[in-house]
């Protein structure tokens, strides 16, 4: 279940510092484009540079606060990188009000006895260990920030296992837990922390996995923006540990 997130205005994440990860297309283009029409200075992380560039230039285009870029493939990342992305934050920006941990790989659908491991290994890769080190990395700007957030992103399969969905599943079942275990370590602190299950979304994403699927009977991105909003708002001062659901 999730709140009825209130209404927002021009200025609802006004000067606002947030990273997105997976921001060049999908929910976390959309997550960028909308947080930035609300005020914020958006981070745009990404591998695709091309396309992050593209989502940059319509930010600007728009009239929105200048955005950055980070260019990172968190398949083959290292510790080094992350402690490299967040020095590179720290001497742009000084803090970081907020991280929104987007990316995702899907892997492949099949059954566990037939799953590859190199597949698996970079499902988890991408879903559980490159959101702990990106946390990891930028928490001492966050905890600089007078209300950081902290916003995973989970799934269905993530809270209930279902058959074919493997690593995927798994990796979202981890993905809540690591974000529980960072609520509980960051109780006592401005952080708060989150995670949200977009549910049934017209994202690239979502066609691989079903790909007989009619888009068009599916939310779209800016369907679902008013919940990302608010877990990123000052109006979610006091939702920590939990997992709603965006529709």
């Amino acid at each position: 279940m999730s709140p009825t997130p209130p209404s927002t205005t021009p200025n609802t994440l006004a000067n606002k510092i947030i990273l997105i990860t997976g921001a060049s297309g999908g929910i976390g283009r959309c997550a960028a484009l909308t947080f930035a029409q609300l005020g914020a200075s958006v981070i745009l992380l990404g591998r695709n540079l091309k396309k992050l560039e593209a989502v940059y230039d319509t930010i600007e285009a728009a009239g929105g606060p200048q955005p950055a870029i980070y260019e990172l493939n968190l398949q083959t990342a290292t510790p080094h990188h992350y402690e490299n992305l967040a020095a590179a934050m720290e001497a742009e920006f000084g803090r970081i009000d907020g991280v929104l941990h987007n990316a995702a790989e899907l892997g492949k659908l099949t059954s566990l006895r037939q799953y590859s491991p190199e597949v698996w290994q970079r499902v988890m890769q991408v879903n559980v260990t490159a959101p702990f080190l990106l946390t990891r990395a930028l928490l001492p700007l966050l905890q600089k920030s007078s209300a950081g957030r902290l916003v995973f992103t989970g799934s269905g399969v993530g809270r209930k296992g279902r058959a074919y969905w493997g690593a995927y599943a798994v990796s979202k079942a981890a993905t809540e837990n690591l974000m529980q275990v960072w609520a509980d370590e960051l109780e006592d602190t401005p952080i708060r922390v989150n995670s949200i299950n977009p549910g049934a979304t017209r994202t690239a994403m979502r066609a691989g996995a079903y790909p007989a699927e009619n888009p068009l009977i599916l939310k779209t991105p800016e369907d679902i923006m008013p919940t990302y909003v608010y877990l990123f708002s000052d109006s979610s001062g006091l939702v920590h540990g939990q997992q709603l659901d965006a529709q």
